[in-house]
């Protein structure tokens, strides 16, 4: 039944018969046949058939939901078998949010050193497309914000680190000598900032309502690769998680300050689904990180800088 789940699992993400068989690597017609036999083990239609796929009947979208996590299960079951056995292999699936990905590499390339026979395979993808996957056991953990319980779901979190924030500015800026920035002043400068899509600049919106000012940037990008391109011309300051720092440094000609306490600085971590069996791969990852107090590596990065 598990090859049957698969095959409709495929169906319902392409939405197309040829395409899900392609997908399973088998033809049309041992993907149409395996459906048609679950539909009569079942005892249930599970799809809208016409001359081409119309869809799934109510009772295909439950079995739907419940493929994907007998499929994540089962999984899970061949990953801990497969420890016992040879330790720790297979793939594992991870997202992050944008912001979170510079500090990645932080916990993924140890992990791949202590696990050689595990590939990784790390996705960039918004908060709510984080939620949706872990949901449909498409990934088997991810790196986001965790402070707001609400918006994440039906999930487990372990946190990572708090989220910093510092001034980064061209060294003959009007603020770079100053010990600490006030976010007013900050909202004066001329700035390049993420766009307000991205929960990082709804979060430093925030914090200059907080203070009173509202920030109006010169320059939005949804990339904190893009956003640091551009404060490397001197042209532009920008207000930047210490956790960028780790990829980015600080670019020739800028220096970065301290800001002063902000109203919100959110809690980053590691969330998995919160039902089910938790996942060999993601307890290993979390095991890890336990060692590794990314907190403290990556305070320790910003107090260099700001030396």
């Amino acid at each position: 039944m598990l090859r049957q789940l698969e095959y409709l699992v495929a169906l319902a993400r392409e939405r197309h018969f040829a395409r899900a068989a392609a997908a399973c690597h088998v033809s049309q017609p041992s993907l149409s046949a395996a459906i048609r036999k679950l539909e009569r083990e079942l005892d249930v239609p599970l799809v809208r058939r016409g001359q081409r796929f119309a869809g799934l009947t109510p009772e295909g979208e439950r079995v739907v939901l419940w493929a994907h996590r007998i499929l994540a299960d089962a999984d899970a079951l061949r990953q801990d078998l497969s420890r016992m056995r040879e330790g720790l292999s297979g793939t594992l699936r991870m997202g992050a949010i944008p912001t979170a990905l510079t500090a990645a590499p932080l916990l993924t390339t140890p992990f791949c050193e202590r696990y050689p026979h595990v590939r990784v395979v790390l996705t960039s993808l918004s908060s709510r497309e984080i939620k949706r996957r872990l949901a449909d056991f498409e990934i088997d953990m991810a790196m986001t914000y965790i402070d707001d319980e609400q918006e994440l779901g039906d999930v487990r979190t372990s946190p990572l680190y708090d989220e910093r924030y510092l001034l980064l500015t061209p060294s003959d800026g009007e603020l770079a000598e100053r010990p600490v920035a006030r976010w007013a002043e900050v909202a004066a400068l001329p700035l390049c900032l993420l766009t307000p899509e991205m929960r990082n600049r709804r979060i430093l919106d925030a914090n200059f309502r907080a203070a009173g000012a509202v920030a109006v940037p010169a320059i939005e990008t949804d990339t904190v690769s893009a956003l640091f391109a551009h404060v490397a011309t001197h042209r532009w300051s920008s207000v930047i998680s210490h956790a960028w720092l780790h990829m980015f440094g600080v670019p020739e000609g800028m220096r970065v300050v301290r800001l002063e306490r902000a109203a919100r600085e959110p809690l980053v971590g590691l969330v998995m689904t919160g039902t089910g069996p938790e996942s060999v791969m993601a307890r290993a990852v979390l095991d890890l990180a336990r060692e590794l107090d990314l907190r403290e590596v990556l305070d320790r990065l910003a107090r260099e800088h700001l030396a």
